[in-house]
């Protein structure tokens, strides 16, 4: 047996509990994994509250990442007793997810523990914190250095841009966080930024193109948000987008991209390739300061997530959140 978090559906409406299940409800996969901790993400929120089209499946165990021990395993690359982390994959939206006390994935979709980490630092960093260094990669990739100017980052306060910011400061960055919550604005400093703009300044109509003032961005929302950010890079500046909290349109036009050369770079972590993802964790090791984790990160228990779920959504959620299991 094995306690879970278990989404169901009543009718239109998805409902959470926690339950006691028989380990022969576990899905088909190579490796079992006892879960020591997982996350709340953006997604999880939309999944568990029903707010979006997550998972088309039910019953679903949600959690989109996780860190444990293998307890079984039919696969040569993982042996009883190693420590694993998963994210993405769809897990946790078409596969049964994290937010248990058993996982049962495919091998593929596991990587090792890197040497100074464990299973609760793991999480604090997690799928956004994993997104957040595909962003800084995706910028260094495209030649954006220190010396070309600030970087801003939007959604400053949530999990990904918590990261991002710790990230880009770490590296010499001059980082710019947008933020709707201004009580959040003492941490950011703390993590890095140099300055903190409101997210209402970001929310007007943009013009096709602004007055030049970023090097480059990391952009979590998406929308009207992301089309003002593009209005405003500065030539040959890349923008690394890899979310929505904002909406999934974008109200811009070609301009920035032909007059100003702009690049916008989506950055995916779900399908993520084995090879980026370990060369992104292990720069994740060496590059975030122990201060982040004291600063971004809060713990809560499973009994308690659903509540946790509904805030996330409502962007009421500072930094990361991890889930005791």
């Amino acid at each position: 047996m094995f306690k879970a978090l278990l989404l169901e559906q009543e009718g239109k409406t998805t409902v959470s509990s926690v339950q006691e299940l028989d380990d022969s409800r576990l899905p088909e996969g190579e490796v079992t994994v006892a879960v020591d901790y997982s996350s709340l993400n953006y997604k999880d929120g939309l999944a568990i509250t029903g707010k979006g089209k997550i998972v088309r499946n039910f019953p679903m165990v949600p959690g989109i990442d996780f860190a444990g021990t293998v307890i079984d395993s039919a696969s040569s690359d993982f042996a009883e007793g190693d420590k694993v982390i998963l994210t993405g994959w769809g897990v946790g939206e078409n596969h049964w997810g994290g937010m248990a006390q058993k996982a049962r994935v495919r091998a593929s979709q596991l990587v090792k523990m890197p040497a100074g980490l464990d299973s609760r630092k793991a999480m604090m960093v997690g799928t956004a914190g994993l997104t957040a260094m595909l962003c800084v990669m995706a910028l260094e990739q495209s030649g954006v250095t220190p010396d070309q100017g600030e970087i801003l980052v939007t959604g400053a306060s949530g999990g990904v841009g918590t990261v991002s910011v710790a990230l880009l400061a770490k590296l010499g960055y001059d980082v710019v966080a947008v933020s709707g919550r201004p009580e959040n604005s003492a941490m950011l400093v703390n993590l890095g930024a140099k300055l903190i703009l409101p997210r209402s300044r970001f929310e007007e109509n943009a013009r096709p193109l602004d007055k030049q003032m970023w090097a480059g961005a990391i952009d979590t929302a998406g929308s009207k948000i992301l089309a003002k950010v593009l209005s405003e890079m500065n030539y040959g500046g890349t923008v690394a987008a890899c979310g929505l909290a904002g909406g999934f349109d974008l109200p811009t036009t070609v301009m920035p991209f032909i007059l100003r050369g702009v690049n916008l770079q989506g950055v995916d972590s779900v399908m993520c390739p084995k090879e980026k993802r370990i060369l992104a964790w292990e720069r994740l090791i060496e590059l975030l300061p122990e201060s982040f984790y004291e600063l971004a990160c809060q713990e809560v228990s499973l009994e308690t997530v659903s509540e946790y779920a509904e805030a996330i959504t409502l962007g009421q959620v500072t930094g990361r959140v991890i889930v005791k299991i």
